[in-house]
């Protein structure tokens, strides 16, 4: 250290022993802590170590120690040239104070080589404080850009956090969903045992039930079948009476058609018109609803009716007309035949209060005929006579 030319201490002292360590160093020697500041304190040291003095020889073995790899590199080189290649490779490198502090204290530096490295060691502390700058420069600016990221992951673990207590709630409320959940299906479990158990004892205290069981079903299975059947049954017996009643009432309206068609042509006398002006009845215009009665013998109803001196209408009585339409034909006659054998039991209904509510006389026929209706406009003669005479 004290061998070194004095432009050499500056940049050895600056470059090779941080401040801290320099002033533990010294507070180490001196025995208590120096008050200087780092410029006073640099400037003592190098005023120190211009000879040897105990602060020289303290610095000496820091130098030696914290630099003991970089001076055992620079022993293998055995020429000013090699030691000189070796510094210049070190300046681009990291170990720049290790190799300061070797090349100046080999035995091959050179007052030239030495003249060399202060002029490269003095160009590289102005570039390190450049880059000391722009690093501050950068540092500032990372700083202020760290607060703003700061803020942003404070903001972020907020969010966070609320995302973590909203999901911790939706995890208990799951759980305690679970927990009924189990709850639920333990008691479903246990009241199955407890039926699977009960249905064990009931079969074997009741032995064949499952038997018992299949037969009742197929006993059900076989009575909805004769209920089908007897409906079926009893459909093809309604029809089959239909179609008896249509073949007998045919025959009678062929028979009363042939009836009508042979009365002209037989020779007439004053004694048997007045017989028949007197059996006839005169309905005198009136409006007969005849309810019921099949299609084959209306004409020969409605030739009845208007040789009676009536206007003919008619309802089949629900079997084809609608039952909505027999209000309407009521409301529009004078005098009604209902021949209840062969209508509804709601057209039935209608005509019975309908004739009731207005006053109008109704004559039942049990059984569809020629003779019956007849009979039924006989009886409605006097009626239709009063009507017509209480109008004049």
């Amino acid at each position: 250290m004290w061998d070194l030319p004095t432009q050499a201490l500056c940049p050895v002292i600056g470059v090779c022993l941080p401040m801290a360590v320099l002033r533990r160093r010294v507070d180490k020697l001196l025995g208590g802590e120096t008050r200087l500041n780092d410029y006073e304190l640099h400037c003592g040291a190098i005023n120190a170590c211009d000879g040897r003095s105990p602060i020289a020889e303290l610095l000496q073995a820091e130098l030696e120690q914290r630099f003991v790899r970089s001076i055992r590199a620079a022993a293998a080189h055995k020429s000013t040239q090699a030691l000189s290649e070796a510094w210049q490779e070190a300046c681009q490198g990291q170990e720049v104070a290790g190799a300061l502090w070797a090349t100046l204290t080999h035995a091959r530096c050179d007052a030239g080589l030495q003249e060399q490295v202060l002029r490269d060691i003095h160009m590289l502390q102005h570039q390190v404080g450049s880059a000391n700058r722009a690093d501050l420069q950068r540092l500032e600016a990372m700083e202020a850009e760290n607060q703003v990221l700061g803020r942003e992951l404070a903001r972020a673990q907020a969010r966070s956090s609320k995302l973590l207590e909203e999901r911790a709630t939706v995890n208990a409320q799951q759980a305690a969903e679970l927990m009924r959940l189990r709850a639920e299906l333990l008691g479903s479990s246990t009241l199955l045992a407890s039926l699977r158990d009960e249905l064990a004892q009931l079969e074997a205290a009741v032995p064949g039930l499952r038997q018992r069981h299949a037969q009742a079903d197929q006993i059900q299975h076989q009575f909805s079948r004769i209920q089908d059947l007897e409906r079926a049954l009893l459909a093809s017996q309604q029809q089959l009476e239909r179609e008896r009643r249509r073949n007998e009432e045919a025959k009678a309206a062929q028979g009363a058609q042939d009836t009508l068609q042979a009365t002209p042509a037989c020779p007439n006398s004053n004694s048997t018109s007045g017989e028949a002006g007197s059996t006839t009845p005169q309905l005198g215009e009136r409006a007969i609803l005849c309810v019921g009665g099949r299609r084959g013998v209306i004409p020969i109803y409605r030739q009845l009716v208007e040789r009676s001196g009536g206007r003919f209408l008619h309802h089949d009585g629900g079997e084809e007309d609608a039952c909505a339409k027999l209000d309407a034909s009521l409301a529009a006659a004078d005098l009604v035949i209902c021949q209840t054998g062969c209508i509804s039991h709601d057209a039935y209904w209608r005509v019975k209060d309908h004739c009731k509510r207005h006053g109008k006389q109704c004559v039942f026929v049990e059984k569809p005929s020629t003779s019956s209706l007849a009979k039924a406009l006989a009886s409605l003669a006097p009626a239709a006579k009063e009507a017509q005479a209480s109008s004049d």
